[in-house]
C-alpha cells in the first residue's frame, strides 16, 4: 500500500500544478507529449527486448495507450472547461469504471452501476446548477473517459502480470508501457497541437520536468506495481485518496473563492455513486468468505 500511498499524494499536488501552470497557457498535447517522452527516457535503458514475451509486449502497449495516452490527453482538454476542484471531484468515479470492467470481464451485470451513473450526473449538475452548459458536460464527459481508461489499465495491468509471471523485477517490463502511450499522444499532437503555445516560462518548463519524472515515470510505475500487491477495495479507496488531499491544496493555496457549498453538496452526491456502485458486489464478496 506504501506504494500507492505515495503516488496517491503526488497526484493530489500534480493535479494543482496542471490547473494553475498549464491548462490555458500550454498546448495540452505537447504537454502530455513531453511527461511521456520524459518517462520513456527513463524506463528505456532499463527495459529488457530479449526476455519478455511478445504477448505481454503488445499488452503493454495497449494498457499503455489507455492509463496515459488517452487518459491524459483527456483530462488536459478537461482543464480547458473545468475547475481544479470539478476535475479532482470528477475523478471519485474511477472506483465506479473499474467495477463496470471487472463485471464485464466475469460477465456479470450490475444495474446497481448504472444507477450509480446517474446519480454521478445530477451531483455534477449540482456542483454547476447556476451555469451549466455544453461545454461544462464535455468537460465531465471527457473525465469519465479519462476514468474509465485508467481504470481499465489498472485492471488489465493486474490481469496480465498475473498471467506472465516474470523473474524479471517490475521495471525491466514497463517500458513497453510508455512506448504505448507514445503511439496515441504523438499523433495526437502532431495533428491537433498548436506550436504557437508552447512552454515559454521556466516555471512552465520546470512543471513539466517535474509531471514527466515524478507523477509520469515513479508515479505510474509504483501504481500499477502497487496495485498487483493489495485488493480491489483497498485499490479503489486508493484511487481517490488524492481528491480530498488536492482538493484542500486548491483551496487553501490557489483557489480560496470557489463555492464550497455546492462543491461540499455536489461532492457528497458524487461520493454517494461510489457507494450504490459497490452494492452489487457484495453478495458476491459475502459467498466467497
Amino acid at each position: 500500500m506504501g506504494y500507492l500511498l505515495i503516488v496517491a499524494l503526488i497526484q493530489a499536488y500534480s493535479f494543482n500544478l496542471i490547473g494553475e501552470y498549464l491548462a490555458g497557457h500550454v498546448d495540452s498535447y505537447f504537454a502530455v507529449l513531453a511527461r511521456v517522452v520524459l518517462a520513456l527516457l527513463v524506463f528505456l535503458p532499463l527495459t529488457r527486448w530479449r526476455q519478455v514475451e511478445p504477448r505481454f509486449m503488445r499488452a503493454m502497449l495497449v494498457i499503455g495507450a489507455l492509463q496515459f495516452g488517452i487518459t491524459y490527453v483527456c483530462l488536459y482538454l478537461s482543464f480547458r472547461v473545468l475547475t481544479v476542484p470539478e476535475v479532482l471531484l470528477f475523478t471519485i468515479l474511477t472506483p465506479l469504471h473499474v467495477t463496470l470492467i471487472e463485471d464485464a470481464l466475469n460477465r456479470r451485470f450490475n444495474p446497481w452501476a448504472l444507477l450509480a451513473a446517474l446519480v454521478a450526473v445530477a451531483g455534477a449538475a449540482v456542483i454547476r446548477f447556476d451555469s451549466i452548459s455544453p461545454d461544462f458536460f464535455i468537460g465531465f464527459l471527457l473525465l469519465q473517459l479519462a476514468n474509465f481508461t485508467y481504470a481499465a489499465g489498472q485492471v488489465l495491468y493486474k490481469h496480465l502480470v498475473a498471467r506472465h509471471p516474470s523473474d524479471l523485477p517490475h521495471y525491466s517490463r514497463f517500458g513497453y508501457f510508455y512506448l504505448g502511450a507514445l503511439i496515441v499522444v504523438l499523433p495526437a499532437f502532431l495533428a491537433f497541437g498548436n506550436t504557437e503555445h508552447l512552454p515559454s516560462t521556466d516555471v512552465q518548463w520546470g512543471v513539466l520536468l517535474f509531471l514527466g519524472l515524478c507523477p509520469t515515470a515513479l508515479g505510474l510505475y509504483w501504481w500499477n506495481k502497487g496495485a498487483c500487491l493489495v485488493s480491489g477495495g483497498t485499490l479503489a479507496v486508493m484511487n481517490n485518496l488524492h481528491v480530498p488531499v488536492g482538493l484542500l491544496l486548491n483551496l487553501l493555496i490557489w483557489n480560496q473563492d470557489e463555492p464550497l457549498g455546492r462543491l461540499f453538496i455536489g461532492g457528497t452526491v458524487i461520493l454517494a455513486s461510489v457507494w450504490l456502485s459497490r452494492l452489487g458486489t457484495r453478495p458476491a464478496l459475502l459467498a466467497h468468505r
